[in-house]
């Protein structure tokens, strides 16, 4: 930043602006600040009512109303540092300029400071990356994550590193593609075959009544989530089973695993593994939601079983990321292809299933 982002700014209301909230008054002026943000500002003394003869006074009040003819000067003080250091950390960098950074995060990294994970996070990592390119976000210096990973799913992010591009990225995902270019799709592996083998899974999702760390699907109660998925590939682990689950629409074949794409509609914590366990293929390797699936392990075949000792996370992988530019407006579209350690263990399932299609 230079010394011309805390310069003073004025800004004058015309008579369309009569009585509207001061600080509605200066979001709709200033396009680089959230409107919370801007309500610090005022309440901070940042802010001074410019009348002619009488000087300048504060203007305290986010909500008092703006008269015709009244000029305000809005004066935006340096951001303070963020608490948390940064931190020499590799980063897969798939894009990245002034506003925004893709990264594409491994298994096993947090992306949050939190209780349990104090330091050594993606934030800690953006942090020491970005340095003087991230700008002051809510009036403290740090990266903008507007959508997160679980610390055991790898794959794409996209994070702002700056207002503007955090207003605009966040107003994007909770719009879920919906009216605009986001997409978000995830690869899964999985126990079982679902039946149908493409849907779409509608069902609300809240916290389970028993866990802190749980999420259950519920009847009522809790929030809205639809997941599309797409059966793309198939492993056999030997002689196909009944049919007769198909009526329920549970994963009907567990002598198999499949690859499926999922397409976000919502974006509820752990609304992949959720959704998926509730179907009846729950992810591979998770212990939260698939730990019933832990004994189908014994019947892998040897170098898979060896591949799934190692694997020590879910098989879920961001794949795929769509979203608009919050200033070109040119919708960015990134892939991002298996990681090595679920690709190997596809890769043991494939070879195994080739042997049984010969005998």
């Amino acid at each position: 930043m230079t010394s011309d982002d805390f310069s003073p700014a004025r800004h004058e209301a015309s008579e369309d602006d009569a009585g509207v909230r001061l600080d509605r008054f200066l979001a709709s002026r200033i396009e680089t600040q959230s409107r919370a943000r801007l309500q610090d500002l005022i309440r901070g003394g940042h802010v001074l009512r410019l009348a002619a003869g009488l000087g300048a006074e504060p203007s305290t009040d986010p909500s008092a109303k703006v008269r015709p003819g009244d000029t305000f000067q809005v004066t935006t003080p340096p951001a303070e540092d963020y608490a948390v250091e940064g931190e020499a950390i590799d980063l897969d960098v798939v894009y990245e300029d002034a506003s925004l950074i893709v990264i594409d995060k491994p298994a096993g990294l947090v992306v949050h400071p939190g209780a349990g994970n104090p330091n050594g996070t993606l934030v800690n990592a953006l942090i020491a990356h970005c340095g003087d390119s991230l700008s002051g976000i809510g009036g403290v210096t740090r990266p903008g994550i507007v959508h997160r990973l679980d610390k055991n799913t790898s794959g794409l992010m996209v994070v702002a590193k700056t207002d503007r591009a955090h207003r605009s990225l966040a107003a994007q995902f909770a719009d879920h593609g919906r009216t605009g270019a986001l997409r978000r799709e995830y690869l899964a592996l999985v126990w079982g075959e679902p039946q149908p083998r493409s849907g779409r899974i509608e069902a609300q999702i809240a916290r389970h009544p028993g866990s802190r760390v749980k999420m259950a699907v519920v009847r009522s109660g809790g929030r809205e989530a639809a997941t599309v998925y797409t059966t793309e590939r198939v492993f056999r682990l030997g002689k196909r089973e009944s049919q007769s689950a198909a009526a329920t629409g549970k994963g009907n074949n567990p002598a198999a695993l499949s690859v499926l794409r999922c397409k976000l509609e919502t974006g509820r914590t752990h609304q992949v593994r959720v959704h998926l366990a509730h179907i009846g293929v729950p992810l591979v390797g998770d212990s939260v939601y698939g730990s019933g699936f832990r004994t189908k392990a014994l019947a892998l075949p040897g170098e898979a079983a060896r591949q799934f000792a190692c694997a020590e996370r879910q098989a879920l992988h961001a794949a795929g990321l769509r979203f608009e530019h919050p200033l070109s407006r040119k919708v960015l579209s990134f892939e991002s292809p298996l990681p090595e350690d679920i690709a190997q263990l596809c890769n043991a399932l494939e070879r195994f299933d080739a042997k049984l299609s010969k005998n």
